[in-house]
């Protein structure tokens, strides 16, 4: 069989693993709806014309966005301290 030196599987004390993002789809379409009908319910009762609707869609997928973007960041930060503090061990020819 091959080697696997180079494959890395996540464990419970560090790393990410896709587990950690299989939300993030389902968190992004729910901001998005729940501000789209927020924005329908505005317009109803304002009674202007898909004004808040479009409103509300931008503000839930922006919202859902920045908050992908930060759970993404923060998982990138922890993988660069792990692979510092292990300090380059990941490298194939042994150096830093």
């Amino acid at each position: 069989m091959g080697d696997k030196k180079g494959l890395r599987k996540s464990s419970p004390s560090g790393g990410s693993s896709g587990a950690d993002f299989a939300g993030l789809g389902i968190q992004f379409a729910a901001a998005i709806i729940l501000f789209l009908f927020a924005g329908q319910w505005l317009d109803k009762k304002l009674g202007t014309v898909g004004l808040f609707t479009i409103v509300g869609v931008f503000v839930g997928g922006g919202g859902a966005f920045y908050n992908m973007y930060r759970k993404i960041s923060a998982a990138q930060r922890k993988d660069d301290e792990e692979r510092s503090a292990r300090g380059g061990e990941d490298r194939k020819d042994g150096q830093p």
